[in-house]
């Protein structure tokens, strides 16, 4: 349960949660590696049952992703938090007839097989929602369900190289540069869990389910902006410009006095003006090019200057103060150790503190947003392989021990 008091005025008692938005909403997570699974993870934060369907020899290989301690995968704790684990195999007969009886009293489903793969096992969405014309179905896939590429292997790495965001991610000059995390994977997350709370908004009022199509290239293309609009009208192509902006200047990196580094920022042309004043060259406000975005990123290399050379003669404590003061735009760089540290997060919660069975109280990423009457919240961490076999296969389809115990044997679950 979770330690530290939501912040909303409407939270409920320490170690209670109050329904969440999607409560009584039933998704079944056949997803893997990250996409699917992260969007599975947002609807369980907001209160839907997630039941987590897992090979029952392989697993989840999220379970060995990143550092584990005691032989326990971190990320998986994360990443499968408030889901029921369970083990079905899906090519065996059994298996998928399982699935298919668990998927007609569910309200969501999100698989992110290759195209074609549950046709092959007899659970295409065609079967699925003939038996259960409610569900929903998300299919999150690299490169859609259709096209050259869709039975390609796909991973948000590909993603950021075909989207364009490697492209203009580096210095000018230098190779693009992928980014150290899932960013793709991230962003089809969200907009999957969008997808799948648009499809149950439109059927409280049509009563019928729908497939959601979600192709992993598409979501951070839409995130880079106006790319497509540029080359279509002006037949530009965005270029590498390392952390400056072909928007507006001042926006960079600068190093302080005492070897740290902030980030500011310029979008608007008042805080652009208070910038300049505050390291003592309002000169630069009379310059007709200074009045425009475009004008100011035309001088970025002027500008810079004036900015990094003040922010180098002080030290972040006065960097950051003197920009408040000024009502500027600063934020320091930050690692994790000063994301844990900083009192905005406290004071938003944005860490949690959760009970786990087999590690003990872990520190991780609250839920997304705060809702301020029917709030999220995470109420354990990532299972271990099976946990819930019993309690789902018992509740859900009426199997008892005997039946469960039988179908452990042949390795059906």
């Amino acid at each position: 349960m979770i330690r530290e008091p939501p912040v909303h005025d409407s939270a409920p008692p320490q170690g209670e949660a109050a329904p969440g938005p999607l409560d009584g909403v039933v998704v079944l997570d056949l997803a893997t590696l990250f996409a699917g699974p992260l969007a599975a993870t947002v609807l369980g934060d907001y209160g839907a049952e997630v039941i987590k369907v897992e090979h029952p020899r392989h697993g989840d290989p999220a379970r060995k992703h990143g550092h584990a301690k005691d032989g326990v995968g971190l990320w998986w704790k994360m990443l499968s938090r408030n889901k029921k684990a369970i083990t079905c195999d899906l090519g065996a007969a059994e298996g998928a007839d399982l699935l298919r009886r668990l998927a007609a009293g569910a309200d969501v489903l999100i698989e992110n097989f290759r195209p074609g793969t549950l046709e092959r096992w007899g659970l295409s969405p065609g079967e699925l929602l003939r038996d259960n014309p409610r569900l929903v179905v998300a299919r999150v896939t690299g490169f859609g369900q259709r096209g050259p590429y869709a039975r390609r292997p796909g991973f948000g790495t590909l993603a950021e190289a075909m989207s364009g965001f490697a492209a203009i991610t580096g210095e000018p000059g230098g190779p693009p540069t992928l980014p150290p995390f899932g960013l793709a994977d991230g962003v089809s997350a969200l907009a999957c869990a969008s997808a799948v709370t648009m499809a149950l908004f439109e059927r409280a009022g049509s009563g019928r389910g729908q497939v959601i199509d979600l192709a992993i290239v598409e979501p951070l293309l839409t995130v880079l902006g106006p790319q497509p609009l540029w080359w279509d009208q002006l037949g530009v192509v965005q270029e590498r410009t390392g952390n400056r902006s072909v928007n507006n200047a001042p926006r960079n990196t600068y190093r302080t006095r005492d070897g740290r580094w902030v980030a500011v920022s310029a979008s608007s042309q008042n805080i652009a003006e208070r910038v300049m004043r505050l390291v003592g060259h309002p000169e630069v406000l009379d310059e007709p090019w200074f009045a425009a975005g475009a004008g100011r990123a035309a001088h970025t290399g002027l500008l810079d200057a004036h900015v990094g050379g003040w922010i180098a003669g002080h030290d972040l404590a006065e960097v950051v103060a003197a920009f408040e003061e000024a009502q500027a735009a600063v934020a320091p760089v930050y690692d994790i150790r000063d994301v844990f540290a900083d009192p905005q997060y406290r004071a938003l919660g944005t860490i949690t503190t959760v009970d786990d069975a087999e590690l003990g109280p872990l520190r991780m990423q609250n839920v997304l947003f705060r809702l301020s009457r029917t709030p999220g919240s995470i109420r354990w961490a990532g299972p271990p392989m099976g946990a819930h076999n019993d309690e789902v296969y018992g509740s859900r389809l009426g199997l008892g021990p005997e039946e469960i115990a039988r179908l452990r044997e042949r390795g059906v679950i």
